[in-house]
């Protein structure tokens, strides 16, 4: 395959390499004593959890009530490398645990199930990818942060999805011509707000692309005054839809800064646990993954981000295993294109995707 047909290629995931979503069931005592049992074993180690939104209620609840530390991708490593736990536990997925080893080299960094992945990081072969961009020289690389450290390491930025526009004006304006990977409809979003010239790798996420846009707009007619809080991971047939566009922070603050009762949400459910916590009285609706086109490979929740749990959490303190490792060479250009972001950014609050309130 030529690097020029590359682009061209979907990277959407087989369903055999999507594993089912398996949500652990666990008795109010077992998970009790494990609780008590990591609350210990955090004490002992000098760890800290560093969990996503998307993760069990369960894992959000330890982290906050332990010193850790719920929030974005981003965030997650932000916290770890201000935090003065010697372990960090990342519960999300396989590329949290490398950003937070990227930026913390020095700590030990465990995850409850390295085979946590994400479908953006699996459809962006770093091989591949790699090709790619020596086909393209006159391209400046930008990958958002749901890659791999070695894709990364190609690049020339990591961008989050509340700081993608911003970067993405500030290239253009300086001229640049764009390769942007992994998420196609990301990318289609940010070129329509940026007017930028792009080549777009075409990834998805499982979870967000199963969002239906029909069938929205049928879920609407029954629920006239809720507002639509949509991930620009989505396809643009949601997102055209939206009253708010924004990160996974962003529609947790939404719920409670927007002048409305009930609320429909495409992302992630595993966003509910916090949407709940920030507005108690505020009505949430799943948006639909149903429909004459849907297939529900996802049904609105990843199938990686399932895969951690309190007992998987319980055992990588016991044992130790599941450490995240990663090349010196390649963390050491990974972290080049991850710190100009977090430059850029220092000074320089995101501005408001398009759709905010």
């Amino acid at each position: 395959m030529t690097a020029e047909a590359t682009i061209n290629r979907s990277y959407s995931l087989p369903k055999e390499q999507i594993p089912p979503t398996v949500v652990e069931e666990i008795s109010d005592d077992e998970r009790a004593e494990l609780i008590q049992k990591i609350k210990d074993q955090l004490e002992q180690q000098n760890a800290v959890i560093v969990a996503h939104y998307y993760t069990e209620p369960d894992l959000q609840i330890l982290a906050d009530g332990t010193g850790g530390y719920v929030s974005d991708s981003l965030d997650m490593a932000r916290f770890g490398y201000q935090s003065d736990a010697q372990t960090l536990l990342v519960c999300g997925v396989k590329f949290m645990g490398e950003t937070a080893k990227i930026l913390n080299p020095e700590k030990r960094i465990l995850m409850p199930d390295l085979n946590a992945n994400c479908s953006l990081d699996l459809g962006c072969p770093g091989d591949e990818f790699s090709a790619f961009c020596d086909a393209h020289p006159d391209h400046t690389v930008v990958v958002y942060a749901n890659t791999s450290a070695a894709v990364k390491a190609r690049a020339d930025w990591m961008v989050t999805s509340g700081s993608a526009v911003d970067v993405i004006k500030h290239l253009t304006a300086e001229g640049k011509k764009i390769i942007w990977a992994p998420d196609k409809y990301l990318g289609d979003y940010v070129q329509k707000q940026t007017g930028a010239d792009m080549l777009i790798w075409q990834g998805a996420c499982i979870v967000h692309q199963e969002f239906k846009g029909k069938e929205l707009a049928a879920l609407r007619e029954h629920h006239p005054d809720a507002k639509v809080l949509v991930h620009p991971e989505s396809p643009g047939s949601v997102i055209e839809q939206a009253d708010l566009v924004s990160s996974t922070t962003g529609i947790i603050k939404a719920v409670t800064e927007m002048d409305a009762k009930e609320f429909i949400v495409a992302t992630d459910t595993g966003i509910f646990h916090k949407m709940k916590q920030a507005a108690p009285d505020k009505i949430l609706i799943e948006a639909p993954t149903a429909g004459k086109s849907a297939t529900c490979i996802s049904c609105a929740h990843c199938p990686w981000m399932a895969m951690n749990s309190l007992r998987k959490l319980s055992h990588v303190l016991e044992t130790g295993d599941n450490e995240i490792f990663v090349e010196s060479d390649i963390a050491q250009r990974a972290k080049n294109s991850i710190q100009r972001l977090l430059d850029f950014t220092v000074n320089k609050p995101t501005s408001k995707l398009a759709g905010d309130a």
